[in-house]
């Protein structure tokens, strides 16, 4: 198993290749939010064996949303947070892991000229590309800081929301994440973040290739571990505002269930989810 500092270099590097990439003209089928746990996959998420979860959606579309830049997409998220971010005119925003800056645009169509958006991404390349895509849209109001989610930096007190899109289960001490998240929002503030979950135990070789297939599953923990997290960093009114079933296809389940495995799995309600979680500071 990779060590946090492997683990923060594994997501660097891969997230470096993927902001030289071309944009998304949709939501992604594959390897949509990083790399393998394993320190030994440092390169990509994917692999032959991960033919077999071919097709699962991870992303959602952004398309019909206001302020949704095309050119920013790069599919690597599991939810729309914005939509959920009771966002008003004036606010300040701060988006963590901004990537090229697709929340940070939508955030700004709510925003709107008074507020002010500040994206936040440890990865050097996907500030640059995120900082030519405000450029060349003449925004500026909406600024895009290097950063390590864990340390953030960013003064106290400084955001009305926060938002977050299939990151948090990538940062190795998620306690901390929160902490620092409640740390720069105003008192009164609120953040509402999607990420992915568990629940219930997956078979192991389920687990081990939805992991190579998508780096966000390799970061996962239980929903009721994840909800803990951030009422233990001192956040209050916490609920979920949406949640989803990542769907896994019979046939991908055959590979690793019998049929009667497989029918209590679906009527325990097992499986990967994706939430969207809100909480007041």
């Amino acid at each position: 198993m990779a060590t946090s500092t492997e683990l923060k270099e594994i997501v660097k590097q891969k997230y470096s290749e993927i902001a030289q990439s071309e944009p998304s003209s949709g939501p992604v089928t594959s390897c949509g939010c990083g790399c393998s746990s394993e320190a030994s996959v440092p390169t990509s998420c994917c692999s032959p064996a991960t033919d077999l979860l071919e097709g699962i959606q991870m992303a959602e579309s952004y398309q019909n949303m206001e302020g949704y830049v095309s050119g920013a997409d790069l599919g690597l998220g599991c939810g729309l947070p914005t939509q959920f971010a009771q966002i008003k005119p004036g606010d300040v925003v701060v988006d963590l892991g901004s990537g090229a800056g697709n929340d940070c645009f939508v955030a700004r169509a709510e925003t709107g000229e008074t507020g002010r958006v500040i994206g936040l991404d440890f990865t050097e390349k996907m500030v640059s590309r995120a900082r030519q895509n405000a450029e060349a849209l003449g925004y500026t109001n909406v600024e895009f800081v290097l950063g390590d989610i864990e340390t953030m930096p960013l003064p106290n007190n400084l955001a009305d929301v926060v938002v977050s899109n299939c990151v948090m289960n990538l940062v190795p001490n998620k306690r901390k994440a929160f902490e620092e998240t409640y740390r720069i929002l105003k008192p009164g503030g609120h953040f509402s973040v999607s990420d992915i979950v568990l629940e219930g135990d997956l078979p192991e070789g389920l687990q081990r290739d939805a992991e190579l297939y998508a780096g966000c599953v390799s970061g996962a923990i239980q929903l009721t571990d994840y909800l803990a997290v951030v009422d233990e960093a001192g956040f209050r009114n916490i609920r979920l505002q949406k949640k989803r079933e990542i769907h896994l296809p019979e046939d991908v389940l055959r590979n690793y269930l019998s049929e009667a495995d497989i029918q209590a799995y679906r009527e325990e309600g097992k499986g990967i989810f994706s939430v969207t979680v809100y909480a007041e500071k």
